[in-house]
């Protein structure tokens, strides 16, 4: 393929028009919920993917994974973290089992203050959606979105 081709011109298009529709998005999210309830919305993501967590086997994720999850740096994901625990948001303590690990909990303020912005959260991306599904070059992205079909766990 040269950089003239057409298949390459057509997948350049269509990343482009993936990253606007990604970049619109989560700027509507942040304004919403900035608003709101003073999170942004890594630390939303954050508090909601620890907010999943269970005691058990497998239940506590590492912090690579969490990073991976609201796709963030190891580093940056620790600094999240910190940050949300001086608000009183997150705490961590000791695996039980294993004292190398730390484990990171959703306090009680964290649940009630996620339970108060998913609402916020929800009516921003769908906002976001049907001001993006206006856009003819951003509709089908849209389509494909809301059709997507996350997997229940079990």
């Amino acid at each position: 393929m040269t950089a003239t081709d057409p298949a390459l011109t057509a997948l350049s298009q269509g990343w482009c028009a993936l990253s606007l529709l990604h970049g619109r998005i989560e700027a509507h999210i942040e304004r919403a919920l900035q608003a709101g309830h003073d999170l942004s919305v890594r630390e939303y993501s954050l508090l909601d993917v620890l907010s999943r967590q269970h005691d058990g086997d497998g239940g506590h994720l590492q912090m690579k994974q969490v990073a991976d999850a609201v796709v963030l740096s190891q580093s940056a994901t620790t600094r999240l973290v910190s940050r949300l625990e001086d608000r009183g948001l997150l705490e961590r303590y000791l695996c039980p089992t294993d004292r190398r690990g730390i484990y990171t909990n959703v306090t009680a303020a964290g649940l009630t203050l996620l339970d108060q912005a998913r609402p916020t959260n929800d009516a921003a991306l769908r906002e976001a959606l049907d001001e993006a599904a206006r856009n003819p070059e951003l509709a089908p992205l849209v389509r494909v979105v809301e059709t997507l079909k996350t997997p229940v766990p079990a």
